[in-house]
């Protein structure tokens, strides 16, 4: 069962990324490798109607002991038709900045980023931090994941993730289908995802399924 939004729970991670076709690849990855590593990942792409998007952006962030901010994606988009930059994730991070700043027991945040020193230039009143940077690519996203996030034991390998990985990439398809959507980027479909990547990493067998 889904935990209320607001209620703190010590296994779930807000992930704070881009919702667009050329980000799938490493959306999958941070849903197979948080999976992997025991957590439940939490997005905005969840919240139901009601009370204000804002509102429910911030419940969430207060619900989630961690969160995961990838900035890969903060620039023009490559399509000349959308001249404006993205401002959902550096600001969405902003809110779990100051939410940590005044809780810093109930959360911590992260960065990720496909480039070495871009965030000086994108973002520089955090300089000083380091981000985590995957270099674009799924194994990178693994790597990441595994190094902020560090068991003390049973600590799964970074080939391990990838299986889960490649299972939930081979079944996307279908889980689209049985969803009926049009975009993975759905509340179904990622519940789906979850589901499955749980049942791949518990299970390594399972990646011989149909």
């Amino acid at each position: 069962m889904r935990p209320k939004a607001g209620s703190l729970t010590s296994d779930t991670v807000f992930l704070n990324i881009p919702y667009d076709k050329s980000f799938r690849s490493l959306y999958l990855a941070y849903i197979a490798g948080l999976v992997h590593l025991g957590f439940v990942p939490r997005m905005t792409l969840e919240l139901p109607g009601g009370t204000t998007r804002l509102d429910k952006i911030l419940a969430e962030i207060h619900g989630c002991r961690y969160s995961i901010h990838d900035l890969s994606r903060v620039g023009l988009h490559r399509n000349p038709r959308f001249t404006t930059p993205r401002f959902n994730m550096p600001f969405e991070l902003g809110l779990a900045v100051a939410w940590e700043k005044s809780n810093p027991t109930k959360h911590t945040w992260f960065i990720f980023e496909a480039k070495a020193y871009r965030i000086q230039q994108s973002l520089s009143d955090l300089s000083g931090t380091d981000p985590q940077i995957h270099g674009g690519q799924v194994a990178g996203v693994m790597r990441e994941l595994s190094n902020v996030f560090r068991r003390p034991r049973n600590q799964p390998t970074v080939p391990e993730m990838m299986r889960t990985f490649n299972t939930i990439l081979r079944r996307s398809t279908k889980i689209l289908a049985e969803a009926g959507a049009t975009t993975l980027f759905e509340a179904r479909a990622f519940q789906d995802l979850c589901q499955q990547a749980k049942v791949a990493a518990e299970n390594p067998e399972f990646k011989f399924l149909k």
